[in-house]
């Protein structure tokens, strides 16, 4: 608890923004410091502190800096609210928590994200995201927070308002790009590729817990050999659970002679193996696999590393995760109809 005024630095530190970002809150939303001592600046007490974490957990989630400052300003006086419990209004309203915003009028829908496009950046440190909407903005600025709670929320809120494949597209993937971009450009930002990975990798978890699949897993999930980034075979994990499709993971950096095996030991109907990078897209892995006696009778070759003009003849390049859920559900369901009995002729009545 915080019984101290704090100077503009400090509760910048406390919540990870910028001093810049505290002092736009301030001229444009009036949420600034409000106790004054002659001769010395202006200070920022408990409660200012209460209403700058709930305007910062509101535009973290996609929400207008101008409609977070709305809610922050209804408050009450009280100290911050500690992690990880989200704020509350006096009336008791979660104002973070799961499920859709409770003002009807804040163009906000179930999954975080608004929908009158007005959503803007509230400053500070933040990564880019290109023409992602104000929900992958704000999860971008949590990623910089290092704060794992706004990120889970607001990824889970996508997943149950939008599904596997829009939230991957829409929210996730410009975060993640930028992310890379930042990183290739500073050589940091280390720490929030892995925080944001692991919450990413855990709501997908989450989902393919959750889900219900039918029929045998004819499906197998696999990294290239060498490849570590196994994070979009996950998302493809999840989006065949959301469309009820079972599957085999067997994740990063797997072998030709492992993947083979597992094929001839499973005999899937499809078979998927993710490249992120040029160094991992052996196309002779792909060679191997078209030769095993079982072979399957899909195989795509998804991801960026991947050169179309370099694949063996029968080996398919998904253009994104929707392709991919497309096609291996449609080697499922034929599948499926042609196991399934044909239905007797009526004879009739002689």
């Amino acid at each position: 608890m915080v019984d101290e005024a704090l100077s503009a630095g400090a509760v910048a530190r406390r919540l990870g923004v910028a001093v810049t970002t505290l002092r736009t809150w301030h001229q444009r939303y009036g949420l600034g410091p409000s106790q004054h001592t002659p001769g010395h600046h202006r200070r920022y007490t408990p409660a200012d502190l209460a209403r700058l974490e709930i305007m910062r957990r509101l535009t973290a989630e996609g929400i207008s800096p101008a409609e977070a400052a709305r809610w922050a300003r209804q408050a009450p006086d009280l100290a911050p609210t500690p992690e990880p419990g989200p704020p509350r209004l006096a009336t008791g309203t979660r104002v973070d928590g799961p499920g859709p915003h409770p003002d009807p009028g804040t163009g906000v829908g179930t999954g975080g994200t608004r929908t009158d496009g007005t959503g803007r950046d509230g400053g500070g440190a933040t990564i880019p995201v290109g023409r992602a909407g104000p929900a992958a903005r704000g999860l971008a600025r949590a990623a910089m927070r290092l704060d794992a709670v706004s990120i889970a929320t607001v990824i889970a809120r996508s997943l149950a308002a939008d599904g596997v494949i829009a939230t991957w597209d829409r929210l996730l993937r410009p975060v993640l790009v930028g992310i890379g971009e930042r990183h290739a450009a500073t050589s940091r930002l280390i720490e929030v590729e892995h925080l944001f990975s692991r919450c990413v990798s855990e709501a997908f978890a989450a989902v393919t817990r959750s889900g219900t699949t039918t029929g045998p897993a004819r499906i197998l999930l696999s990294c290239a050999d060498e490849e570590q980034h196994s994070l979009p075979l996950e998302a493809l994990a999840a989006a065949l659970t959301e469309a009820g499709t079972a599957y085999r993971m067997l994740g990063a950096r797997v072998p030709p002679a492992a993947l083979v095996e597992a094929v001839d030991r499973t005999g899937p109907a499809g078979v998927v193996i993710w490249s992120h990078t040029r160094a991992t897209a052996d196309p002779h892995q792909l060679t191997t696999l078209l030769a095993v006696p079982r072979r399957p009778l899909l195989v795509l070759a998804a991801g960026p590393g991947w050169r179309a003009d370099t694949l063996p003849a029968g080996v398919v390049r998904p253009v994104d995760l929707a392709e991919a859920v497309s096609l291996a559900v449609a080697v499922r369901d034929a599948l499926e109809q042609s196991a399934s009995p044909a239905l007797p002729r009526s004879g009739g009545l002689h």
